[in-house]
């Protein structure tokens, strides 16, 4: 509103975590930003965190939710559930980072914010961070981050920044859900009004290098290839499916494919 008064027309509604198993996982709340009282939530197989007997490593799955760096939050009924039933399925340990939103914390907050979870999280390679779920449980050699929407375009740019500046951090892989990437050629409406929300200091509009990756999402892995990269990219398409159908309607019978593939991804 022209006053400075901000409303979601989404609603937004929080789920706590729980350490009562639902769905054989438990889930608990930490705090990496105590400084902006930012906070993130580990979601982990129950039977690892009970048997203390034969114990294993698991793989770790880095989470960035999506909304159009607008909506959200991460913990939502439906990054809640879905994150429940990847972790049971996948039998991994996931991390859904929460960030802070535009318009009121415009990009770059969102990657700022993004990094400083990654950050938190790097502090346990050693051992020596702050939650013992994953001191003692995490195989640092198979992480993978991922991302719907906003949140992939957020997992690009982490997993680039990793490589960077922090080279003992392997990431295995990375899986992108409809990333929010746009270009002159291609730019939709919708989604350009909501970059120009979110980006309001940004006098380039679909060409910031942010939003701007590699043109279109569809060219990603096109560009990938091209690049010299020596890792194995796939691409899967849902034909006739809307944005982030597979959250919006997780019970159809393509909703439950896009996840069985993602889990089989984590398992490799």
């Amino acid at each position: 509103y022209k006053n400075g008064r901000i409303e979601r027309l989404v609603p937004e509604a929080f789920v706590p975590p729980s350490l009562i198993p639902e769905n054989a996982v438990v889930s608990k709340d930490d705090v990496y930003s105590p400084e902006k009282n930012l906070s993130l939530r580990i979601y982990f197989p129950h039977q690892a965190v009970a048997g203390e007997e034969n114990k294993k490593k698991l793989p770790l799955l880095v989470y960035f939710h999506g909304g159009g760096f607008i909506m959200g939050p991460a913990f939502s009924p439906v990054y809640h559930t879905f994150l429940t039933s990847v972790v049971s399925a996948a039998d991994c340990i996931a991390v859904s980072v929460d960030y802070r939103r535009a318009p009121e914390h415009p990009i770059p907050i969102a990657y700022e914010d993004s990094w400083d979870a990654m950050e938190w999280i790097f502090r346990h390679i050693s051992e020596s961070g702050s939650e013992d779920w994953l001191n003692e449980n995490t195989d640092f050699g198979r992480v993978f981050i991922a991302g719907d929407s906003a949140g992939a375009n957020i997992a690009h740019h982490m997993g680039i920044r990793a490589g960077k500046e922090r080279g003992e951090f392997i990431i295995s892989g990375m899986t992108l859900f409809h990333p929010f990437f746009l270009s002159k050629v291609g730019a939709v409406g919708y989604f350009e009004g909501l970059w120009d929300i979110a980006s309001p200091n940004s006098d380039k509009g679909v060409v910031d290098p942010w939003i701007n990756v590699v043109g279109e999402g569809v060219v990603y892995a096109e560009e990938l290839e091209k690049s010299g990269w020596e890792g194995k990219v796939e691409v899967m398409e849902s034909k006739g499916e809307g944005h982030v159908f597979y959250l919006r309607n997780p019970n159809s019978d393509r909703a439950r494919v896009v996840v069985q593939r993602f889990e089989e991804f984590l398992k490799r």
